[in-house]
């Protein structure tokens, strides 16, 4: 079975990426993200770029609305994902709890990736 883990990181993990905070930020994502991937577990990672960077699409009424920026104001952003394949939900509980920062606001969210028959 597949899992998507996304993180949702608050306004201040985000704002450490380009600080003084930067160095210890990246070494600490840097670190888990190779742990994680040398698990063998791991179909897929990426880290995202800031919200500002973001386009939202919508159809109303047979029109196409583009708008520059998230989909919804928030007080985290989507930070980045991994996909796992991983026999039951379990692993995947026991590598969010590693995850930098969830211990002071970020959040994972661990979903089932839907296969289509």
């Amino acid at each position: 079975m597949k899992y998507m883990m996304l993180f949702a990181e608050p306004d201040h993990h985000i704002r450490q990426r380009r600080s003084a905070e930067a160095p210890a930020y990246w070494a600490a994502w840097s670190a888990f993200a190779k742990s994680i991937s040398e698990s063998g577990l791991v179909v897929e990672g990426h880290a995202l770029q800031e919200r500002t960077t973001a386009t939202t699409i919508r159809v109303v009424d047979g029109r196409r609305v583009v708008q520059d920026g998230p989909f919804a104001d928030t007080k985290e952003q989507l930070a980045g994902y991994f996909i796992l394949e991983v026999p039951s939900i379990d692993p995947v509980l026991e590598w969010a709890a590693k995850v930098p920062g969830v211990d002071s606001g970020t959040a994972v969210e661990i979903r089932p990736i839907m296969t289509v028959q």
